[in-house]
């Protein structure tokens, strides 16, 4: 059992605390974090544990085995480095960093201290990304020639303009830090790594001084096209679609996988809801533990980064981006 403190308790923090508080055998969260502790005294109360506003006390108690981060993002760096320093382990939500730069700092000071760095990629534990990552490695849509996703929603419309959330600063490309990079995940984890971007990125819709209509196109190392967009003011959508010499599989919302050969449908797989919250955490504490490493691979995540500051710098200067 890991004894992990949570240093942000807002809307997500508390996520992931109900995720696995009383229903883990893995991990349990012991202490909480906030800039304004007053708040939160009651969610605290009801999840069993004290919520302060001092990070280096938790670092320092010898009962804190790992630290989850649901913080601002331009703030994980320097929040993983202190944790890394303690010896304390490190759940970071997404993004781990702006920069690639930072993100590999993250990274390089985990691996130097020998703790776990694992980050909040949910949705690769999603047993309908499992499937189709299996038919993909059986072969059954040959060779992959592009890749497509979206990750929508109308988020910029119910973001408060005075909060973090909905700054420029801390979302680069509109919504790519709270949804797009979900999915830029999984496109990385099927197809490889980016060797190119070409973004568009604008304000169309919200009122907040972010953008809300991004679109990119890459190519990969291997040669394989892509395409992701996310949207801040429409209904919400997920999706990400294959296509190969042989067919093609479209993951269809979270629970639904369609497969195609050259010629028709061939089968729609649907799936039960799965709690990916508690799946990521306890993947985490299982690799604190020394099981089975946790299986978003760090270099993927600093590549995801590397990315979305790609992105960014194409969508600002409206030319196509090496990946560096």
């Amino acid at each position: 059992m890991i004894n992990a403190a949570i240093y942000g308790v807002g809307r997500w923090g508390q996520n992931l605390v109900k995720a696995v508080q009383g229903k883990s055998d893995n991990i349990k969260f012991v202490v909480g974090i906030a800039r304004t502790p007053d708040k939160y005294v009651d969610f605290g109360a009801e999840m069993g544990f004290p919520i302060g506003g001092d990070y280096d006390a938790a670092l320092n108690d010898e009962n804190v085995d790992a630290v989850v981060l649901a913080t601002v993002h331009s703030h994980h760096v320097e929040q993983i480095k202190l944790a890394a320093g303690a010896g304390k382990h490190v759940f970071c939500e997404k993004p781990l960093a702006l920069t690639k730069d930072t993100a590999e700092e993250a990274a390089q000071v985990c691996a130097s201290a020998g703790v776990i760095l694992g980050v909040g990629f949910g949705r690769r534990f999603l047993p309908s990304f499992t499937d189709m990552k299996q038919l993909i490695s059986d072969g059954v849509i040959g060779d992959i020639l592009h890749v497509e996703s979206m990750h929508s929603g109308p988020t910029g419309y119910r973001t408060p303009p005075d909060i973090w959330r909905a700054t420029r600063a801390e979302n680069p490309a509109g919504g790519m830090a709270a949804r797009g990079i979900h999915n830029l995940d999984l496109m990385i984890d099927l197809c490889g790594e980016v060797s190119s971007a070409y973004a568009m990125s604008d304000r169309r819709a919200i009122e907040n001084n972010m953008d809300d209509t991004t679109s990119m196109l890459f190519e990969l190392k291997n040669g394989i096209t892509g395409y992701l967009s996310t949207i801040f003011a429409t209904g919400n959508i997920w999706r990400i679609f294959v296509m190969g010499t042989k067919g093609w599989l479209e993951m269809r919302g979270e629970h639904c996988l369609v497969v195609s050969d050259l010629d028709k449908v061939t089968e729609t797989r649907d799936y039960d809801e799965a709690d990916i919250l508690k799946a990521e955490l306890e993947a985490f504490a299982d690799a604190c533990s020394g099981g089975d490493a946790y299986p978003v691979p760090v270099d993927q995540v600093v590549h995801g980064i590397a990315v979305l500051e790609a992105v960014d710098k194409s969508a600002k200067s409206g030319t196509k981006v090496d990946v560096g």
